[in-house]
């Protein structure tokens, strides 16, 4: 088992990785409430919501399980009321814990619903996910969806605890693990040239579930992650560079319809797209273009997307949490390895290098 902090000033909360963790031994000190609702989804609650109510059970806790249905697309402010009714019906006041055992959707309801409930109460993250696992599950951003842009209701909520169980994934489908995958290199492409490197060594392991280099893949994931939200826990600078490809990427998972593409599949694409007009205004050549192609095909990802109304690709964009004063701000690259926050680049690059990861 691997262990990392992220650490907020006078506060911190730990981060495990590996397999097959002592859920009761490594909970417990991150629970002080005797009441714990695990709010999960359909598809998870089977495999796993039994092992962690005998924890909880184990440990003396009144548990209480609220099940959602599974995808994107129920990333509502009415799925968000089941979890509040969940609390309400079964009699939770505020000296209460909601646990997220799911994926990234599952954790940001369950993280929105524990900032809101009774004015915020206790929450721990469990992520079953590999995208889950890397991204969301750490730095304390919650939400839901809007149909006019992607997570743009929601608010900070850091968890006690990250629960990262590397068994969790080996009954991931594959599209999913690939999904997961996407934001694993955006961590090296934004900050980590040599990870970059390690990726291309060992991405068919990866594709393959090899367990060992998932655990190696997420500890370095995370601890990218950790050090930039320690540096910025609300997003007013240096965080921003988490999200490479996310404005395009938001735009296309947006037009489709939240679930049609997978986050992980929509940000591929929208990292390319970041690549490409960094590659036009002369910051990286198409080599590195080329490269950063190649390393999403080798994870089964996309790197054009369907063809999109670019009138509407662009409105989409602008919806997006990134713009600010009416400006877009995008993530682009100096380097592979070196990502950088700007407002100041040429529109009608930008569009063709929507166009060009657009299928005609």
């Amino acid at each position: 088992m691997q262990t990392l902090y992220v650490e907020l000033g006078d506060r911190r909360y730990p981060i495990y990785i590996g397999s097959q963790l002592d859920i009761a031994t490594l909970l417990s000190p991150y629970l002080p409430n005797k009441q714990v609702m695990i709010v999960t989804n359909e598809t998870v609650a089977p495999l796993y919501a039994k092992a962690y109510q005998q924890a909880l059970h184990q440990l003396g806790k009144t548990t209480a399980t609220c099940i959602l249905p599974d995808g994107e697309r129920y990333k509502t402010i009415e799925c968000l009321n089941l979890i509040f009714d969940a609390l309400l019906k079964e009699g939770f006041n505020r000296d209460c814990t909601v646990l997220a055992l799911g994926g990234g959707v599952i954790g940001d309801m369950a993280g929105f619903a524990a900032a809101s409930f009774q004015r915020g109460v206790d929450f721990i993250q469990v992520p079953t996910t590999l995208l889950s696992q890397v991204d969301s599950s750490v730095g304390g951003k919650t939400g839901i969806n809007h149909p006019l842009g992607k997570n743009m209701i929601g608010a900070f909520k850091q968890p006690n605890i990250v629960f990262a169980d590397m068994l969790q994934l080996k009954t991931l489908p594959p599209r999913e693990l690939s999904a997961g995958l996407a934001e694993v290199i955006k961590y090296a492409l934004l900050g980590d040239l040599d990870f970059l490197a390690w990726l291309e060594l060992n991405m068919d392991d990866l594709v393959s579930g090899h367990e060992t280099k998932l655990a190696e893949a997420v500890y370095r994931s995370c601890a990218h992650k950790a050090r930039i939200v320690a540096n910025d826990e609300k997003e007013h600078g240096e965080r921003a560079l988490l999200n490479l490809g996310h404005t395009f990427g938001h735009a296309i998972e947006s037009y489709l319809g939240y679930g049609t593409w997978l986050h992980g599949e929509a940000i591929a694409v929208g990292m390319i797209m970041a690549a490409d007009l960094s590659c036009q205004m002369g910051l990286i050549s198409t080599e590195d273009v080329n490269r950063t192609k190649r390393i999403f095909q080798r994870a089964h990802l996309p790197i054009q997307c369907p063809n999109i109304p670019l009138d509407e690709f662009l409105s989409y964009m602008a919806h997006d949490k990134k713009v600010l004063n009416g400006s877009i701000r995008l993530i682009l690259l100096k380097r592979l390895g070196q990502a950088f926050i700007t407002n100041d680049f040429d529109v009608e690059l930008m569009k063709r290098a929507i166009l060009n990861q657009l299928e005609q």
